[in-house]
């Protein structure tokens, strides 16, 4: 995809949704990432149904060593992989007091030393907390990277840093959301939904839908 396709690529992205957001609920920087990390291999739905009634609650670090694992257990158990999550955030709940005062760390490399922090969630919180221009590669954005040929790649990490690279930087800052959200409702893994898509111009993508089938 060249550069003049790029930027209509994501002109059309903006100008369909000009304030994208994020599908889980949160209710400060601390919740933001522990819903973040719960999401790992599960849906931003059923994240969003267990953390309602937990961060009535809970909404600090303080808090939640306080509930401890068992009870947060609890309230995280209809999520995938709950016993590690639930063991992961009470020790970065720890770490966060113990070592940045409960403070959200505002970099990469410092997110990354919490435990159940990769480099994908550390992104998703600095774009959302911080406003800071990364991009979280999920099975959606990796997806649309190669098929679009927008940022092709055989890893997540090499989809990530092609796109820092191509994406113009007055679209930097939301296009981790236009993405994600353009991959989990029209550019589907199945059946991509190209023609109700406003980027199918501009999409190198050979095998199409149509509305025929």
């Amino acid at each position: 995809m060249n550069k003049a396709k790029i930027h209509h690529f994501y002109a059309k992205l903006e100008q369909r949704n000009p304030e994208p957001k994020g599908e889980l609920h949160y209710v400060n920087n601390y919740t933001l990432l522990v819903a973040v990390v719960l999401s790992a291999q599960a849906t931003d739905v059923g994240v969003n149904k267990a953390t309602k009634p937990l961060f009535k609650k809970i909404k600090t670090p303080k808090k939640m060593v306080e509930l401890g694992e068992a009870k947060l257990k609890n309230y995280i158990k209809s999520i995938g992989l709950y016993n590690s999550k639930a063991k992961n955030v009470i020790k970065l709940s720890h770490m966060l007091l113990d070592e940045y005062g409960g403070k959200i760390p505002e970099n990469r490399d410092e997110l990354q030393k919490l435990p159940g922090v990769g480099r994908k969630t550390a992104n998703v919180v600095l774009n959302i907390a911080f406003s800071q221009p990364t991009i979280a590669v999920d099975t959606h954005l990796f997806r649309l990277g190669n098929r679009t040929g927008l940022a092709p790649g055989k890893t997540p990490l090499e989809v990530e840093k092609k796109l820092e690279q191509v994406t113009p930087l007055e679209f930097l800052r939301h296009a981790h959301h236009w993405l994600i959200l353009h991959g989990r409702y029209v550019c589907k893994a199945r059946k991509p939904d190209c023609p109700t898509c406003v980027v199918r111009d501009e999409c190198g993508f050979k095998a199409k839908t149509t509305l025929d089938g």
